[in-house]
């Protein structure tokens, strides 16, 4: 009986489980009972002797069951923080949990050395369930006592946090710093952003971070606030979120964070600027791209492959407008500055920040961003993959590839500017024979050959013969095969005359060569690298949006730029009569100028058009442009579309940022009907609207 009784107190939920030192119990009215080991043997205490008077000493076992020595002297709150203490020290996060709580319990939280230690312990865990938990405690702590929360903890999980691939809670502890106005010393910030940006949710979250940092850091600069620097975000940081946006396709937040970068004063260095062309040309804007040539065409030799990248965007950018002449100067001139620049004063210049307009130079509120083109951080933690699209970096030569090449012969054909093509053969033929490369006319006159275009290889045959550099034989033989085979006899009759004037002696019978010509054709029968490159640019052609299109959009993004919706919406309703399709780029340029003039009523025509356009098919899904709309319609608050914006965004699997939201919906319309009663709503209108802010309140977890 007395047994029993002994185990039912022992198990009670008021004690307090076996320390390195002894155990502690503690009954169910607080009253502290301690055991202690004193000369080999356990004496218990005379408060538990009064509380239970019929156990003694003789009735605990002092075997060889308590595998550690006890030690019962002290506060039971003293035993219980140095319970803690050890099972920090031996990583048992089960048992520090359990002893944690009971602390937080019976005499509220510990110092805040204890607390910092503890969420230090548990954000070395490589398992998300500690972590979640780190994160779970951080907000209580902030709750009841938010001075024991140290910015170096929260720098530490947040990077935990990030590591282990949970962008949300490590976002949360970043912006936890921001309210604070405190930051991570930049190195670890770079860590968090650098693990955040792996993901397309990360990516989002980060790209948003930043964004609150820069506008913290310019509010704190207007205020002159000597803190204003330690939030200054950095060229990396940029640069790490920057990158993300392209690789995710998330060009419209990569051109805020860009216009950013230029109203913080962050310097753009090489790996910048590369980030940036490719934005502006997934976003259509050459004439933002071409305002940066002249700085790169300057840099030195040591610099150019890095470049390779921006000349890629910017040859695409060309053939995207449909300007070939435009493409063909750049390629013919991308080398030539560098060959010939022997001006070093202009060189040392090059070492000094620069800046160039973003927007129209015209519009007197335009911002500016600094660019060194030579300036490229040692050890980045940013990798950059260069991609060679169109444009190839060999032996410290910038050349065209097969693709290329094929855009250029298929926008030459259509134009039916056949000489100009051939002249642009001919010049970077030169830079292909310094490479040992002399096909390349014959290349291209084989693949026209291929695919039936038989003209315009006979006329690129005549032009290389004008120019007093004739093809082999073996080139002139293929094109009188395919004359023979499409029964064009004349013209191969014509060609074989044109062969023999060219000094090209053929001492053989036509039959005999046509003979001759059609076993080598079936050796060369396969497709070659620019015969597939045509083919595909043609099906890329069927799909691809007309190049009127980019004019109209630049149009519309200059003046919606200069505050002139107006002629914004002249150009747009243009488009529509013209019966072409409106881009993602289109709406965002829109959204963006009535946004800038607080024009939310109209937002909401525009989101018609947008949605009508997503329903039948014609427009892509763009996540950027959801997200803005929707904060447009939380400030001029449409609670009704910011209700559908978020359901067509969840329909589409999109993740929302539910803390911009949230942040958004407090600094303008924090008490919106807060106090408002039932009995006090007037209308149906305005039943209907107080119905969606509860509506958003609840979604947001605004309580």
């Amino acid at each position: 009986m007395t047994l029993m009784l002994t185990r039912r107190i022992l198990v009670h939920p008021g004690f307090i489980k076996n320390y390195s030192s002894g155990f502690l119990v503690t009954s169910a009215i607080q009253d502290s009972v301690f055991v202690n080991n004193s000369f080999g043997r356990f004496r218990i205490s005379d408060a538990f002797c009064k509380q239970f008077p019929f156990l003694n000493s003789h009735n605990f076992c002092t075997g060889s069951v308590w595998q550690e020595k006890l030690c019962w002297e002290g506060s039971s709150q003293g035993v219980l923080l140095r319970k803690l203490e050890l099972e920090l020290k031996k990583h048992q996060l089960d048992e520090a949990w359990g002893t944690f709580n009971d602390l937080k319990r019976l005499y509220a939280f510990p110092e805040r050395s204890i607390v910092s230690r503890f969420i230090t312990e548990l954000s070395y865990s490589s398992e998300p369930h500690w972590l979640k938990k780190a994160c779970d405690l951080v907000f209580v702590i902030l709750k009841e006592k938010s001075d024991l929360l140290k910015p170096d903890i929260l720098t530490k999980l947040s990077l935990s946090l990030a590591r282990a691939q949970m962008p949300v809670p490590a976002s949360k502890m970043l912006r936890l710093m921001l309210e604070k106005r405190n930051l991570p010393p930049m190195n670890m910030l770079w860590l968090v952003v650098l693990h955040m940006v792996k993901t397309e949710i990360g990516t989002c979250l980060a790209s948003n971070v930043l964004i609150q940092i820069c506008n913290q850091f310019l509010y704190l600069r207007e205020e002159r606030s000597d803190s204003a620097k330690l939030m200054k975000p950095d060229t990396t940081i940029f640069n790490l979120v920057l990158d993300a946006c392209v690789r995710f396709r998330s060009s419209f937040k990569g051109q805020e964070i860009m216009e950013l970068m230029s109203q913080t004063g962050v310097i753009a260095d090489a790996h910048s600027i590369t980030i940036i062309a490719k934005i502006h040309e997934m976003n259509g804007q050459r004439d933002e791209l071409k305002r940066f040539k002249d700085y790169i065409d300057q840099v030195s030799l040591p610099f150019v492959h890095h470049y390779q990248q921006y000349y890629d965007s910017l040859l695409s950018s060309h053939f995207k407008f449909d300007d070939i002449d435009a493409a063909a100067e750049l390629v013919l001139t991308m080398n030539k500055y560098r060959d010939s620049f022997p001006d070093k004063k202009l060189r040392r210049d090059s070492q000094k920040p620069s800046l160039v307009p973003i927007g129209s130079p015209n519009i007197r509120s335009g911002l500016k961003i600094k660019i060194m083109p030579e300036l490229l951080e040692k050890d980045s933690v940013l990798k950059i993959e260069a991609k060679e699209e169109f444009i190839l970096f060999r032996n410290g030569k910038l050349l065209i590839s097969s693709k290329a090449l094929a855009k250029f012969i298929t926008g030459y054909k259509r134009h039916g500017k056949i000489s100009e093509l051939s002249k642009l053969l001919l010049s970077i033929q030169k830079d292909y024979r310094l490479l040992g490369e002399t096909i390349l006319c014959s290349d291209v006159i084989d693949a026209c050959i291929h695919l039936g275009w038989l003209e315009t290889a006979h006329d690129i045959l005549d032009d290389m013969e004008s120019a007093g550099d004739p093809m082999g034989s073996t080139t002139y033989m293929s094109l009188i095969v395919a004359y023979y085979e499409a029964k064009m006899f004349r013209e191969a009759e014509v060609l074989v005359r044109q062969m023999r004037k060219a000094g090209l002696d053929i001492n053989i019978s036509e039959e005999v060569v046509v003979s001759a010509c059609l076993s080598e054709v079936a050796d060369r029968s396969g497709k070659s690298d620019l015969a597939e490159s045509l083919i595909r640019e043609m099906k890329a052609k069927e799909k691809a949006s007309p190049s009127m299109i980019y004019e109209l959009n630049s149009s519309i993004y200059y003046f919606c730029k200069s505050k002139m919706i107006g002629d914004a919406l002249t150009i747009y309703r243009r488009m529509l009569e013209m019966k072409m399709q409106p881009t993602v780029q289109t709406f965002g340029y829109l959204a963006y100028g009535y946004s800038s003039l607080e024009m939310y009523r109209d937002i909401t025509i525009l989101w018609g058009d947008i949605k009508r356009s997503t329903e039948a098919g014609i427009l892509l899904l763009s996540k950027d442009l959801y997200e803005f709309i929707l904060l447009n319609f939380l400030r001029g608050g449409y609670f009704e579309r910011v209700m559908e914006v978020i359901g067509y965004m969840n329909d589409n699997s999109m993740y929302t940022d539910k803390w911009m939201y949230k942040s958004e919906f407090l600094k303008h319309h924090k008490n919106l009907y807060r106090s408002l009663k039932e009995s006090n709503v007037r209308t149906e209108a305005q039943s209907k609207r107080i119905e969606y802010v509860r509506a958003f309140r609840k979604w947001a977890g605004i309580y």
